[in-house]
């Protein structure tokens, strides 16, 4: 919480002295007391722990009865440093350490850190120092309690993501380096068409390094709102005619796939390339983990936004077991998989990036022949500075 709100905000279940006025407080008319403000300190989010100027806790609310496991009754007029018995990652005593009412006297707040509970629960904790005036004793310490659960999955997913790139760049770089150093060793032992197949399964593993790259810097885009959107006429049904021409030169049964479009189409302005994205990865999942036909239909629709008025949307469905009810919330997430039949499980992620960068939204759910259904609905109409 802002320090400017802690400074004011000391009076929960206390009354201030006549005259008496914080350091660094702010105007009443900006902050006040939280009972000023009709806030419940049991309403905040994070843990509120207050001690007077004596160390004996006079608030503890709901949220730091939930994090430490202490009833807030056992913790009132108690001692702090026995309420809160906090140690650090190498086992020493934190209050030992920081001393705050007779530390130095020009120290106003501890950072946040990772402190350990009695058990070895890990929780983050902040603190400020109120004084009655600059350097002078403390009037108030009050203590902020985090629970690290949400940075832990952070980290987490940071962790999986790193361990899933080094997954997937093993296989074809080992594939690369086994091959030309063969090649480089043994060139004149090898056929004109030997050399050819293994440069080809080089260039076919350099394609997919390639790929994953691309898909790691998609995910970066759209974690930190960059991914560019650079808008043009696109037509739609061209593009999904072309995805189906090259799926059955590689050797699909061309009548594997069904294209339904309903005309006239709206004039739709995207960015070519990634609805070209979007479309390769629906249309991969739909033919790698599907059976039976894969059907795609286009076709103008209203939009599920409030003030638009027309979209297209394209729908990607298929014949096989589907998606099971259980995960269908997962689906649009990192690391999803439809089955074990490989893919990094990012694909679905960066599909929903792209479709909501575009203002538009996409969806998932059982197709009328069983199998999954993919749909993405795209607003229309020329960007504003063109019209």
């Amino acid at each position: 919480m802002p320090e400017e709100r802690w400074g004011t905000g000391m009076g929960v279940g206390t009354s201030r002295a006549p005259g008496v006025r914080d350091a660094h407080h702010a105007p009443a008319s900006r902050c006040g007391d939280l009972a000023e403000l009709g806030i419940d300190p049991d309403d905040l989010p994070d843990g509120l722990v207050i001690a007077d100027e004596h160390g004996r806790v006079i608030c503890f609310n709901a949220a730091a009865t939930r994090i430490t496991a202490v009833p807030a009754a056992d913790a009132m007029g108690r001692r702090l440093e026995r309420v809160l018995p906090l140690e650090d990652l190498e086992g020493r005593r934190w209050w030992q350490l920081t001393d705050p009412y007779g530390g130095l006297a020009i120290r106003v707040r501890q950072p946040e850190r990772n402190l350990l509970l009695p058990g070895g629960r890990e929780i983050l904790v902040s603190a400020r120092y109120v004084r009655t005036r600059p350097t002078g004793p403390i009037r108030r310490v009050v203590v902020c309690l985090r629970d690290t659960e949400a940075r832990r999955r952070t980290e987490r997913s940071h962790a999986e993501l790193i361990a899933t790139v080094a997954h997937e760049l093993r296989s074809p770089l080992t594939s690369v380096k086994g091959f030309t150093a063969t090649l480089l060793a043994k060139w004149e032992r090898f056929t004109d068409d030997q050399k050819r197949l293994m440069l080809e399964t080089v260039d076919a593993d350099a394609n997919r390094v390639t790929r994953l790259i691309a898909e790691l810097l998609d995910i970066s885009r759209i974690d930190s709102g960059r991914l560019e959107v650079r808008r043009q006429p696109v037509d739609i049904g061209a593009a999904v005619g072309r995805h189906i021409q090259a799926y059955v030169a590689a050797g699909q049964p061309a009548d594997r796939f069904l294209l339904r479009m309903e005309q006239p189409l709206p004039a739709l302005w995207a960015d070519p390339d990634k609805i070209d994205q979007v479309l390769s990865n629906l249309l991969e999942n739909a033919v790698r983990h599907g059976e039976g036909t894969v059907t795609i239909e286009v076709m103008p629709s209203v939009s599920p936004r409030e003030g638009e008025e027309a979209c297209t949307s394209v729908t990607v469905s298929d014949e096989g077991p589907g998606i099971p009810e259980e995960s269908m919330n997962r689906v649009f997430t990192r690391f999803w998989r439809g089955s074990k039949r490989g893919g990094t499980g990012l694909g679905l992620y960066i599909v929903k990036g792209i479709v909501e960068a575009h203002g538009g939204t996409i969806t998932v759910g059982r197709a009328r022949g069983g199998g999954a259904e993919f749909r993405f609905t795209l607003p229309v109409g020329a960007p504003a500075y063109l019209q």
